[in-house]
């Protein structure tokens, strides 16, 4: 979501004290609060990442509370059972009374180029707020800057979250590059561990949903010839993987969990920045940039 400065935060007091509370009140652990302590390890550990970590922590913090305040709108009114209904926002009124906030906490802790983006939007008001959303939700966000559209994914990605658990649906045999639950483009891929080997998965970039995927055949193009499928791996980040099209040109990032089991693989891929850059210097372009632009 832009260029990276210094984020804001309480003095004396560590990231997981700001967002979840402090240590001796443990809360109940979720996703997101498991990305949130994953981050705060990863930027203590890798300095360069602090910053864009810290503000996807931040950020992970915000996506939790919509996601609970929406879940408890949809216990008062219908709620969406199925991918065939995402045509848009059913709770577009809670949606849109959250928006705002959201606006401001990118303009307070976000990266400059980010806040300048949250002031502009925060002066149209509610009625262009929601034209923009619903643009980016049903896939046409024809007015929109890159940079806009990761502000439309990072607000309604919990929705999409929620709307998914809730239809609570299985894809087995699904063997496509989109997305079986709202027909995004994958993210990241993960590989787990299977009999000898890893089965690898790809992770939607929008609703985060997980479905398996063959290893050897590009997620962009659908390109099967192994020679023309790199891999390539690095330092530190060895158990990241840049998985490259010589074909289409684009490349993937897959966190390989036989290799690291502690990794978080939505917050390790982003912590692996320096691999999208030496990525990018070789003349390939990322399928989906992640929630911090990347």
């Amino acid at each position: 979501m832009g260029q990276f400065e210094l984020t804001h935060y309480p003095r004396g007091r560590t990231l997981r004290q700001v967002l979840i509370g402090p240590d001796n009140h443990p809360m109940k652990k979720s996703p997101w609060q498991q990305r949130i302590r994953r981050a705060e390890e990863l930027a203590s550990a890798h300095p360069y990442a602090a910053e864009m970590l810290r503000f996807y922590a931040l950020l992970t913090g915000f996506q939790e509370k919509l996601y609970r305040k929406l879940e408890t709108a949809s216990g008062r009114s219908p709620m969406a059972a199925s991918h065939e209904q995402l045509a848009g926002p059913p709770e577009l009124p809670e949606l849109l009374s959250s928006f705002g906030e959201f606006l401001s906490f990118v303009k307070e802790v976000g990266p400059a180029r980010s806040a300048q983006i949250a002031d502009e939007l925060k002066g149209q008001g509610q009625r262009s707020w929601g034209e923009f959303l619903n643009q980016f939700w049903s896939g046409t966000p024809e007015d929109s800057s890159e940079s806009e559209s990761l502000f439309a994914r990072s607000f309604l990605q919990p929705y999409a979250e929620l709307l998914r658990h809730r239809a609570a649906m299985q894809w087995p045999g699904y063997s496509h590059s989109l997305c079986p639950f709202c027909n995004r483009k994958a993210g990241l891929g993960v590989l787990r561990q299977m009999g000898d080997g890893g089965q690898r998965s790809l992770i939607c970039s929008f609703c985060l949903a997980e479905w398996s995927f063959r290893r050897i055949v590009c997620p962009s193009c659908g390109e099967e010839d192994n020679r023309k499928l790199p891999v390539y791996t690095a330092g530190e980040f060895d158990y990241v993987r840049v998985e490259c099209c010589d074909s289409c040109r684009r490349y993937l990032k897959t966190v390989d969990l036989t290799k690291n089991g502690l990794a978080d693989a939505v917050v390790d891929e982003i912590a692996a920045a320096p691999l999208d850059l030496w990525a990018r210097q070789q003349g390939y372009s990322k399928i989906e940039p992640n929630l911090v632009g990347v």
